[in-house]
């Protein structure tokens, strides 16, 4: 696939990594203002820097844009006249909707969003899509791209700022409890380096628990738990401290604040 990353930040760079990783590419542009935050990438084969968006494009048949919102509509208007019918365009945007995107190059184009998080970079991502109504027509193209950089989910637009929330944000959350749970571990007689090990391989077995046998977490739960033993024991205090209502206080606060961002932008 001939692939061109417009705007390649964190997100972009760890999109970047994840396609070339894992061979998913023909050729692959990454445009930035300033190359230097992308030499990293000089060397690869078939991988191109520019600061030239319509180069990237003009040699790309996939669009990935991954610029801040504030920049966004410009580049469109700078792109709307090199636009053709072979072009797929995939934004990673966060609350900029189709419509909006649609106002600019027209609705006959292929308009993909995705939300990607940043594990991309290592095969892991929980990526959500949406597609206007030519894009269903190429959606399969998008799933393709990103099932190779992970998990990929085709939703209503409608839920894409939850989604951001929950897969985007959520690798935060996530990061979050495996650095308390390293704490404790180290707080129990681990060092750091043992403690923060025992974490991570434990939050992935869990993870990979539920994928495999496809059970509800609380089945995985009782299947720990014992009469009056430790597990329920520290469970019962966790909630006693607020773990979930606290976890799910903090992603409903998260959801506000991206639907406020929104407006500000209509």
């Amino acid at each position: 696939m001939k692939i061109a990353i417009i705007g390649t930040g964190n997100l972009g760079k760890s999109i970047a990594k994840g396609l070339i990783t894992n061979n998913a590419i023909t050729s692959l542009y990454l445009t930035k203002r300033n190359l230097d935050g992308i030499a990293d990438f000089n060397g690869y084969k078939n991988v191109y820097l520019t600061k030239n968006n319509s180069e990237a494009i003009k040699n790309s048949d996939i669009l990935l844009f991954a610029v801040q919102p504030a920049h966004f509509e410009g580049i469109l208007d700078q792109i709307k006249p090199i636009l053709t019918a072979n072009h797929v365009v995939i934004s990673t945007i966060t609350g900029f909707s189709i419509s909006k995107i649609e106002a600019k190059i027209g609705a006959n184009n292929f308009i993909i969003r995705a939300m990607p998080n940043t594990a991309i970079a290592v095969g892991k991502s929980m990526t959500c899509l949406c597609a206007n109504q030519q894009g269903q027509e190429r959606i399969g193209i998008a799933e393709a791209i990103f099932n190779r950089l992970g998990h990929s989910l085709t939703i209503p637009e409608a839920q894409m700022q939850a989604a951001t929330v929950v897969c985007a944000s959520g690798i935060a959350f996530w990061m979050r409890l495996i650095r308390a749970t390293t704490q404790a571990a180290i707080q129990l007689g681990f060092d750091a380096k043992e403690a923060q090990e025992l974490a991570m391989y434990t939050s992935e077995g869990a993870a990979s628990l539920l994928l495999t046998n496809g059970k509800h977490p609380e089945e995985e739960i009782d299947s720990v738990t014992t009469p009056q033993g430790c597990t329920i024991e520290g469970l019962n205090e966790m909630e006693h401290q607020g773990l979930s209502a606290a976890l799910i206080q903090g992603m409903v606060a998260s959801f506000n604040k991206i639907n406020t961002i929104k407006k500000e932008q209509l």
